[in-house]
């Protein structure tokens, strides 16, 4: 039986462009068989059929004349947040990670906000569900190194690195996995996927750093305390039932 490439079909399926197709693809969104569909030009059976996840909304935590707190959907860019909102990001989130995403309103509040976290007196907490047991609460000092290509950026531990600090706090265990509360001082590139791996415990989900396929990377960014102020993001569905 000839076979297709992947957006055709998935355009065909859901009466859209093939570029929009493509699109979906490379956000991670597209399922068949139960697996998540990576490469759109990777070739199918013309009888495919094709899940399609739908992206949560942007939900506004809070907002006042200073700073907008927003809770970022999985499978949207920051930089996207952004251009919706129309407001500078004070920081970023990567594309699979969803919670508490700030931007700012106010430029003499942004710089404050800026040497705060320079400083580090922001305080970020994230919530992951990872591979294997972790049965008690570890500290991880390791400096990380990050290459960046285009873009796309790659961390690793090197003493060439700088310093990352990261701890970690099991919340529970089921079966194989467990859900743990990552709390960081430093917020370097993929800091707590690298420092996960590096412990035995890729989250949930990171293939590319040693994970599990699933349908998202498990990461959720749950609370930020920044100049007085405390955000907080509920956690998504998919982590309160992690075991199901």
């Amino acid at each position: 039986m000839k076979m297709e490439k992947a957006y055709k079909l998935l355009a065909l399926q859901e009466g859209i462009s093939n570029r929009a197709a493509k699109e979906l693809i490379d956000r991670g969104v597209v399922y068949a068989a139960g697996k998540k569909v990576s490469v759109a030009r990777g070739e199918l059976l013309p009888s495919t059929k094709f899940k399609v996840e739908k992206i949560a909304p942007i939900k506004v935590l809070f907002e006042d004349e200073y700073i907008m707190a927003v809770d970022k959907p999985a499978f949207m860019t920051s930089e996207e947040v952004a251009e919706i909102k129309k407001l500078p990001l004070l920081h970023r989130l990567d594309r699979e990670t969803s919670g508490v995403l700030l931007l700012t309103k106010d430029d003499a509040f942004r710089e404050k906000a800026v040497n705060a976290f320079k400083k580090r007196e922001v305080q970020k907490e994230y919530i992951a569900i990872v591979e294997g047991k972790v049965v008690e609460a570890v500290e991880v000092n390791a400096p990380i190194l990050t290459i960046k290509k285009g873009n796309s950026a790659y961390s690793k531990i090197s003493s060439d690195g700088k310093e990352a600090i990261s701890h970690i706090e099991p919340l529970m265990i089921e079966g194989k996995r467990s859900k743990v509360k990552v709390k960081i001082e430093t917020g370097r590139t993929h800091q707590i996927r690298v420092h996960l791996k590096s412990i035995g415990a890729s989250i949930l989900g990171d293939t590319e750093y040693g994970g599990r396929p699933f349908k998202r990377l498990m990461l959720h960014a749950s609370k930020i305390m920044l100049l007085g102020y405390i955000f907080q993001s509920k956690e998504p569905e998919d982590f309160i039932k992690f075991s199901e």
